[in-house]
């Protein structure tokens, strides 16, 4: 059904059922007596009232009792088929109570006799009023069916389910409202899941439970938004779910939540296989670590025992072969003697090249004398070989680490040493190693040009991402930042397996010595 709203303001539209002008008239003259300026038109028949009436919208319609050719009933008939809903008053000859009460039940809204319309206007008034209400009403109702079916579309077509859950005072659980997703994620209709909250519950895996109840009554106490992720079973089938909803205060003492639960098994099981994945990569990588450091322990040893000898073979036949020149008052001699000297000198280069490689490659120090002292033999090396000078500090030299983690510690330290040398532009390399609260620290800090975000995210840093992968065999933390005053600051932390000693000397006392 359909009518008109109008303000206050707008003048009165009657539509008056009449067969005379006279009788018209005289209801258009009670309303100017009245204050209003309204805007009339007279039919007299069941077709010009169906023309008006489709014409423009009215506020009133008030029809004669009698008329030829359209009587009230008629008129009032063809209004409803119409689909109208006006203010119908009814205006007689003269007052007849069964005439009137007819007309009641019929449908009127009111009846006057013409020598009795004193109240006409008034009555106007409040019809007209009230209709605007009914249409006021009838149009918020429609609006209100409007929204609701857009959200019931709009929850039919999320993936998940759409709920209102709330908790009273007691804390027992209810489901106001769950769109129809509850049956492919639960596999309970909706209304079986209304009747009984406590399906939900017994679904959910007897280990989540208790996690799903406290992170409920989190909520309800601070109001916080909801987010809980835990396991499920329906129709045998194990699942993951994820609620998040946002709470709302009920009176007395309740709790609503609205919000949607959805299935996350796929994204679970992505991540388990990614998991797994990474796991295997650094198993994989340990292995291949674990290989490269056998073969350059073999190669270490075959540049010791098998080059070295030869070196030294060497070393003892230049000598012998020096001592065998002839007499010195020849001019020969000081050739030969010149010539042996030269390839002594390459002979003692030589041999020291292969003590720095047979070292780089699985430095002997770390088995016998420990990680400290190797550490303090790399930044010897790395100062004679680059010019760059390198203090360590080992705030407790009886640091022994397994010898898994000191030669990834070692490892670390070469690779970050190397890494100063080729990018720092530094001329100061500062090593520390320390315990600290159960851990083996590892601090590397250069007074170079620093590191900036690019640098760390370059597709080719493969020295900082070995370090990386290093630290993380060995459950351990790792970062990298630009110094406070300047340079680079590479920090570890690794767990220690011995137990931890008490350092004899102050925070305050190592900075002064470091720096």
């Amino acid at each position: 059904m359909t009518t008109s709203s109008k303000s206050k303001d707008s003048p009165l539209r009657l539509l008056l059922v009449d067969d005379s002008d006279s009788g018209a008239e005289q209801l258009r003259a009670r309303f100017l007596e009245a204050g209003h300026e309204p805007q009339c038109r007279r039919v007299g028949s069941a077709q010009e009232l169906r023309a008006a009436l489709q014409v423009q919208a009215w506020d009133a319609l008030l029809c004669k009792h009698r008329l030829s050719g359209l009587s009230f009933l008629a008129a009032q008939k063809l209004l409803q088929e119409m689909g109208f809903d006006l203010p119908f008053i009814v205006i007689a000859n003269s007052s007849d109570d069964k005439t009137a009460a007819r007309a009641m039940r019929a449908g009127a809204h009111d009846f006057f006799a013409r020598d009795r319309l004193e109240r006409l206007v008034p009555a106007v008034e409040r019809e007209v009023r009230d209709s605007r209400h009914r249409a006021d009403h009838r149009a918020a109702l429609e609006m209100l069916r409007e929204s609701e079916a857009r959200f019931r579309a709009l929850a039919s077509n999320l993936p998940g389910m759409v709920f209102r859950l709330q908790r009273d005072a007691g804390a027992s659980l209810r489901f106001a409202y769950v769109s129809e997703g509850c049956h492919k994620l639960f596999g309970l209709k909706p209304h079986e899941l209304l009747a009984s909250p406590r399906r939900f519950l017994d679904a959910i895996d007897a280990q989540d439970r208790e996690a799903l109840d406290a992170a409920l009554e989190d909520s309800a106490t601070i109001y916080a938004t909801l987010n809980w992720e835990g396991r499920m079973r329906s129709k045998g089938q194990a699942k993951w779910i994820n609620l998040r909803s946002t709470p709302h205060r009920l009176d007395p003492g309740g709790v609503e939540w609205q919000g949607i639960a959805t299935d996350i098994t796929r994204s679970k099981e992505i991540e388990a296989a990614l998991r797994r994945s990474r796991e295997q990569m650094s198993e994989l990588s340990f292995h291949l670590e674990s290989v490269r450091e056998e073969e350059r322990e073999r190669i270490a040893r075959d540049i010791h025992d098998e080059l070295g000898s030869i070196l030294l073979a060497l070393k003892i036949e230049a000598a012998m072969l020096s001592g065998k020149l002839p007499a010195p008052d020849t001019q020969a001699f000081f050739g030969l003697r010149e010539k042996a000297h030269a390839i002594e000198a390459l002979i003692d280069r030589a041999m020291s090249t292969t003590s720095r490689v047979a070292r780089e490659l699985r430095p002997g120090i770390l088995k016998e004398f420990g990680l400290p002292a190797a550490i303090e033999s790399q930044a010897e090396d790395f100062s004679q070989r680059t010019g760059i000078a390198c203090r360590v500090h080992c705030d407790d030299e009886g640091i022994e680490p397994d010898e898994k983690t000191s030669l990834a510690l070692f490892r670390i330290l070469q690779e970050a040493l190397t890494n100063v040398a080729k990018h720092a532009h530094a001329s100061l390399v500062v090593v520390r190693l320390r315990r600290e609260r159960g851990k083996i620290a590892l601090e590397i800090r250069d007074n170079g040009r620093g590191i900036s975000e690019a640098d760390l995210i370059k597709p080719k840093s493969f020295g900082l991402r070995g370090i990386r992968e290093r630290v993380n065999s060995l459950n351990g933390e790792f970062n990298i930042a630009t110094a406070e005053q300047g340079g680079s600051h590479l920090s570890l932390r690794v767990p220690d397996l011995t137990p931890p000693e008490q350092q004899a000397i102050t925070e305050e006392e190592v900075q002064q010595k470091l720096f």
